[in-house]
């Protein structure tokens, strides 16, 4: 039995790898990606520094076939019911320092916009852990937005829903 063994002389050597022209690597960045225009939910009620006291359960079509109109409609409950167990006490702040506000020089609003921005905050939270649990895997994005009103010059907080970028997976890593 005898064996063929490589020549030994060539084993250490490092031969380097001629690289074809025709060959060209696109970067992720040039990749096409399709993304839809993300869906404005604006708010159905009255509007406190912002943040309205609640949001419309109607299903958008827009939507149809990416999310079920029940999770919809279930995800939307959840920050509604935020909504009405925080803004009820910010309107009371608001009216008492509406109120105190003369004598205080302005400063008794700042109760109320400390409890604008834990809502705020609160209703982020709540919009995270939706993604987490169930909107990524679906390839959506909810959030929190400023935009401005159609009607006039304020800014006003609506729930923003982005679609995600889809990537190609037929390109190996």
């Amino acid at each position: 039995m005898s064996v063929l063994l490589p020549n030994m002389a060539d084993f250490d050597t490092i031969y380097e790898l001629e690289d074809e022209e025709d060959e060209h690597v696109v970067s992720e960045e040039h990749l096409p990606r399709y993304c839809p225009e993300p869906v404005v939910m604006r708010g159905a009620g009255h509007i406190t520094f912002g943040l309205s006291n609640r949001f419309d359960t109607e299903f958008p079509s827009v939507l149809t076939g990416k999310v079920a109109p029940e999770e919809f409609k279930t995800s939307i409950g959840r920050v509604n019911a935020c909504l009405k167990k925080n803004l009820p006490v910010n309107v009371k702040w608001l009216l008492c320092g509406c109120l105190c506000c003369c004598c205080t020089v302005g400063c008794s609003l700042w109760p109320v916009i400390c409890l604008n921005k834990r809502t705020r905050r609160s209703i982020q939270k709540l919009l995270e852990w939706e993604n987490n649990r169930l909107y990524h895997k679906l390839g959506l994005h909810w959030k929190l937005s400023k935009r401005k009103c159609e009607s006039s010059n304020m800014m006003e907080y609506v729930i923003l829903i982005e679609f995600l970028p889809k990537y190609p997976i037929f390109r190996p890593d």
